[in-house]
């Protein structure tokens, strides 16, 4: 079963969505290694789930000709409807993302709500669905093999007490932001479109973060730019905070393609958002400071959702000192936001 419950914190206004979920502690890590481990476990802890997935979970192959994705249940879902995007070709979940992988995503998105035109509306009204990708050791990823995930936003809400039913995706509330940052290429970088050169931010959540829209219908290079740009633009955040706090975190190597940071991505078809990372997890604590609970995070914070297995932490984050663990939480999973008091601020890339 699972609980829900939210906490406004100092998100302001703004609702954070805390969900119980038990289930979560009998899904399988496949991403330690253990030398103590025979053989046979090894080959067991090495089992991809999207190589082979099982027939009764696999929805599509996706495009219809020459599929390069192919869409499944999840098999341990955190609410109803959860499914998963992989690559039909084992591909590193670690890697920048392609193209194709991101018009497979929106191809999703869109197909899901049944509405094209990308404008904001009550979750009550329209079908939505919120995409979310974690990539790197400090994102809560647990498979090796190339992955996006996928929860419907009616189905998160459905659970809503009457007296929190002012929670909403945080994408969402980063999209409609005043506040926004102008930064600068660096030479010889590629040069993006002029327009999508500003990124949106809120400076009431704790953690760094970076958000630009998507426009109606866009094609798939345009969405691999605004991608590309917010990749850049939480690298940048991420080399900023290694060179002001040495020792705290360093960056990946990058052979073969891959990401020189830990971020998660979130995508609806209004907007893209991303939130670079420095930990996977932080732990909660009592009044007395005695240790409750170590809090794994991953892409569904962006969605304003923070789910625990345990009842010890759903019981804490409820109570009386939630609000203060929460921030400690976010702040501490992500690059602290540090933001000028006009809300503009220039970010050199």
């Amino acid at each position: 079963s699972t609980k829900i419950g939210s906490s406004a914190d100092q998100l302001g206004s703004l609702q954070f969505q805390l969900r119980y979920c038990p289930a979560l502690s009998e899904k399988p890590k496949n991403n330690s290694d253990d030398p103590s481990k025979d053989s046979e476990s090894e080959e067991k802890k090495k089992f991809d789930p999207f190589e082979n997935p099982i027939g009764d979970l696999v929805i599509a192959h996706v495009p219809r000709t020459k599929p390069s994705h192919v869409l499944v249940l999840n098999k341990y879902p955190v609410i109803p409807q959860h499914f998963i995007l992989a690559t039909k070709k084992n591909k590193a979940q670690t890697h920048v993302l392609e193209e194709e992988d991101l018009a497979a995503t929106y191809a999703c998105l869109k197909e899901w709500e049944g509405t094209h035109d990308g404008s904001f509306t009550d979750v009550k009204d329209k079908r939505r669905l919120f995409a979310f990708f974690n990539s790197g050791e400090h994102s809560g990823a647990s498979q090796a093999h190339r992955h996006i995930q996928f929860l419907p936003v009616e189905e998160m809400a459905r659970a809503q007490k009457k007296d929190d039913e002012g929670w909403r995706p945080l994408i969402d509330s980063m999209l409609e932001s005043r506040h926004t940052l102008e930064f600068e290429m660096a030479a010889g970088a590629e040069i993006i479109a002029p327009d999508s050169k500003r990124l949106l931010y809120s400076p009431s959540i704790p953690f760094t973060h970076f958000a630009v829209p998507i426009p109606p219908s866009p094609p798939s290079d345009t969405l691999f730019n605004l991608y590309k740009l917010l990749h850049e633009a939480a690298s940048a955040s991420v080399r900023t905070y290694i060179a002001s706090s040495p020792g705290d975190l360093s960056l990946h190597p990058t052979e073969g393609g891959a990401s020189p940071i830990s971020y998660n991505l979130a995508l609806t078809t209004s907007g893209m958002a991303i939130c670079p990372r420095r930990r996977e997890a932080g732990m909660l604590r009592d009044a007395g400071g005695a240790e409750v609970g170590d809090v794994a995070l991953n892409g569904t914070i962006l969605a304003g959702t923070l789910m625990v297995k345990a009842e010890d932490e759903w019981d804490l984050l409820r109570g009386e000192k939630g609000l203060e663990e929460l921030d400690k939480l976010l702040e501490g999973i992500g690059i602290p936001q540090h933001v000028s008091e006009k809300g503009e601020d220039r970010l050199k890339l």
